[in-house]
C-alpha cells in the first residue's frame, strides 16, 4: 500500500502551480497524492489536465489569498476534516497562507508536517512596515509549532534559519522533458526580451517599463496579466495574457533575453526554464536570484536601470558562454527529477522516525 501525502496549497497559480503539478506527478508513482487547493486568476482553465489521473484534487473555495477571519476559520476546519478522512502519512504545506492555517491545524501532529513558503509574505515590499512586522511575527510564532521548513532556495533557507533550526533546503527544479529548445535566428532581427508572471508589485513592472523606454529598438513581451498592467506603457512592450504552458514556452523560445525585475521571489520557475532554454538571463539583484545567477558568468544581476541596460547592451559578447553555462547549471542542480528524489528521501526518513 502506497504512503499517502497531503499537499495543502492556496497559491495554485504561476510558478507554484507549475511546481506543484510537476512534483505531484513525479511522486505519484510511489505515493498516493491528495491536494487541497483553490484556484487563482492565473490558474489555467484546464488545470486538472496537468495532473496525473491518480492524483486526488480537492478544491476548497473558502481558501483565499487575502486575510479573512471567517473564510480562514472555515478553511482551517475543513482542512482538518479532510485530513481526518484521508489519514495521510505526510502533510506538506505550500505557500505562506497554507503554511499559516496548516501549522495551526496540525500543531504538534502525529504525522510529519512540512512547510515550503515559496517566498515569505513579510518580504512583500508594497505593504506598510507595520504589516510586514506582523507577518514576520506570525512566521516566528508558527515556526515553533513543530513543522519542518523545506526552503525552495538558498536565500529562503537562510531566512528560515532565523526562525528555526528545523529547516532543510531543497531547491526548486523544472521538468526538462516538458521544455523543447530551438535555435534563434540571429540574422536581421530585432532583439526580443521577455518575462513571464503576474503584473504585480512583486515583479516590478515599473522597472521593466523604464528599461523598455531606454531600449526603444528592442521588443519587450510580458506574458501574464495583473492589477498593475497600466504601468506597462512603453510603446515597445506587448502584453500577452495568460497562455497554456506550451504556448508561453513557444513565445519564450523565440526570444533572446529573459528579464526578471522582481523585488522578491522564492526561486523563480520561469528563470530556471529560461536558463535551460539557453536564454540570456538578466535579473534583479535579490538573494534568491543571486543563488542561481552569478553576474557575468551565467547571466547578469542588476540593481539599477543603468545596470540592466548595460547588461542587455553588452550581452552579445558573452551570450553563448553565459547561456551554455546557465543551461548546464540547471541540468546539474535544478531538475525536477533531482528535487523529487530529495523530497522522497526526506519523506521516507520522516516516516521512519515519526
Amino acid at each position: 500500500m502506497k504512503p499517502k501525502i497531503l499537499f495543502v496549497v492556496e497559491s495554485m497559480g504561476g510558478g507554484v502551480f507549475t511546481y506543484i503539478y510537476s512534483l505531484a506527478n513525479r511522486l505519484s508513482n510511489n505515493y498516493e497524492i491528495f491536494i487541497i487547493y483553490n484556484t487563482r486568476e492565473e490558474t489555467p482553465a484546464n488545470y486538472k489536465e496537468y495532473f496525473n489521473k491518480n492524483i486526488n484534487l480537492i478544491q476548497l473555495n473558502s481558501f483565499t489569498r487575502k486575510l479573512n477571519l471567517f473564510n480562514d476559520l472555515r478553511s482551517l476546519i475543513k482542512i482538518k476534516k479532510i485530513e481526518h478522512c484521508i489519514k495521510p502519512d505526510i502533510i506538506h504545506l505550500h505557500s505562506s497562507k497554507a503554511g499559516a492555517l496548516g501549522r495551526l491545524a496540525f500543531f504538534n501532529y502525529k504525522v510529519p508536517v512540512f512547510y515550503t513558503p515559496h517566498g515569505y509574505s513579510f518580504l512583500i515590499s508594497n505593504i506598510g512596515p507595520l504589516k510586514r512586522k506582523i507577518y514576520y511575527f506570525i512566521e516566528y510564532v508558527l515556526s515553533k509549532m513543530g513543522a519542518t521548513t523545506i526552503a525552495c532556495s538558498r536565500g529562503e533557507y537562510d531566512i528560515s534559519l532565523k526562525f528555526s533550526k528545523n529547516s532543510l533546503e531543497i531547491d526548486n527544479g523544472i521538468d526538462i522533458n516538458e521544455i523543447h529548445t530551438m535555435p534563434i535566428d540571429n540574422q536581421n532581427k530585432t532583439r526580443k526580451i521577455y518575462t513571464l508572471g503576474r503584473i504585480t508589485n512583486q515583479k516590478d513592472p515599473k522597472t521593466f517599463n523604464d528599461i523598455a523606454l531606454k531600449l526603444p529598438d528592442s521588443e519587450f513581451y510580458w506574458i501574464g496579466s495583473g492589477e498593475l498592467k497600466h504601468e506597462l506603457t512603453a510603446p515597445n512592450i506587448k502584453i500577452i495574457n495568460w497562455l497554456p504552458k506550451n504556448d508561453a514556452l513557444e513565445i519564450a523560445n523565440k526570444a533572446d533575453i529573459f528579464l526578471l525585475t522582481s523585488k522578491w521571489e522564492g526561486l523563480s520557475i520561469s528563470l530556471l526554464e529560461s536558463m535551460y532554454m539557453k536564454k540570456l538571463c538578466v535579473v534583479s539583484n535579490i538573494p534568491e536570484n543571486k543563488c542561481v545567477i552569478t553576474n557575468g558568468f551565467n547571466g547578469y544581476t542588476c540593481s539599477t536601470i543603468e545596470e540592466y541596460v548595460k547588461a542587455i547592451n553588452t550581452s552579445n559578447s558573452n551570450y553563448d558562454r553565459c547561456t551554455l553555462q546557465a543551461h548546464d547549471d540547471v541540468i546539474n542542480n535544478y531538475t525536477l527529477e533531482y528535487a523529487a528524489r530529495l523530497y522522497s528521501a526526506c519523506y521516507q526518513a520522516s516516516m521512519l522516525t515519526s
